[in-house]
């Protein structure tokens, strides 16, 4: 899953000195971005009021998109670093393939995580043959030091532990709710999950009042802690809950991502996330002599090129814009 912009912006994420440590209710709005060739995604993290919720440190939402006479999304081989990439879908198919040799197919509900450690370049595509509709959410999830280089793998698992209540589901995508752990890989305290309402349930959510918290809305009426939320929004809850108060309106879907806060600072740009200027500009480097990040076989086009570094030094601004 790549960031596609082509003046994507340094910027540093991470740190605690402006986690909220107590229960707010931040509505945090989208901006739209062109993905490939054929899909528009609407980008919620980083954003222009906050860069991260525990080491989830970017987050799009897509769809639904009619791409039943449309080739979907076309994203040609590209490279990452220091991160975790999470494909998360509702509708429709991603074909993942990345410079180990995986190829595969992901499909709704099923959890597609990409490790990158050190080093490893993917690409992502739909089908030739595929669903009429296209909906997801594409995230990242910043590794700390002591894990970032690590060897690069890619793991996908089809069936995932859920926690249910009367007009209430959640899939557990990683770290644990209620009970419930994900087999999926993880490096800090963190939980991702799906969560599917009927209309006029009203659940609770359980929560760590250590973690910080934020919900994406992926369709349908719901309301989060009594703030309606329309799909492809996003609002942050900070820390310090026990439980979340769930209602839907309409038959709904959202996601609860969380995590202890990120302590570390981490220097993220485009694809890479580092620590240094000169991590970013040595990663920008070995992708652009086609080193170290290896090569994805199989995809039919030429690998995306890397950005121009902005001239300008960095200027820290901490987890808020």
């Amino acid at each position: 899953m790549s960031n596609l912009d082509r003046q994507p912006a340094l910027s540093v994420c991470g740190g605690r000195g402006f986690v909220v440590a107590e229960p707010v209710r931040e509505l945090l709005s989208p901006r739209t971005v062109k993905l490939g060739e054929s899909t528009e995604v609407r980008r919620l993290l980083p954003n222009l009021g906050r860069r991260m919720v525990g080491a989830w440190a970017f987050v799009d939402h897509y769809g639904p998109d009619d791409i039943a006479d449309e080739p979907g999304m076309q994203v040609a081989p590209h490279p990452h670093m220091g991160l975790q990439t999470v494909s998360w879908l509702h509708e429709g198919e991603v074909l993942h393939r990345d410079s180990l040799g995986s190829l595969q197919t992901v499909r709704p509900r099923e959890l597609g995580l990409m490790t990158s450690g050190r080093a490893i370049s993917h690409s992502e595509e739909t089908p030739k043959s595929h669903s009429r509709f296209l909906h997801g959410a594409q995230l990242w999830v910043a590794l700390p030091d002591a894990h970032r280089h690590v060897e690069p793998h890619f793991q996908h698992h089809a069936e995932l532990p859920h926690v249910t209540a009367p007009g209430f589901d959640a899939t557990v995508i990683l770290g644990e709710l209620d009970g419930a752990v994900s087999p999926g890989s993880t490096y800090t305290p963190i939980v991702g999950a799906d969560v599917t309402l009927t209309a006029g349930a009203e659940p609770r959510l359980p929560l760590n009042p250590d973690f910080e918290y934020a919900v994406l809305s992926m369709s349908g009426e719901a309301h989060v802690d009594e703030v309606p939320l329309l799909p492809g929004s996003m609002l942050y809850l900070g820390c310090g809950r026990t439980e979340l108060p769930l209602r839907a309106t309409s038959d709904a879907s959202v996601m609860l991502l969380g995590g202890e806060p990120f302590e570390e600072e981490i220097l993220m740009w485009w694809n890479f996330v580092g620590r240094s200027n000169e991590e970013i500009q040595q990663a920008r480097s070995h992708w652009m002599t086609g080193s170290r990040f290896g090569e994805v076989k199989g995809y039919d086009g030429a690998p995306i090129p890397a950005p121009e570094l902005p001239p300008v030094p960095l200027k820290p601004r901490g987890r808020v814009r």
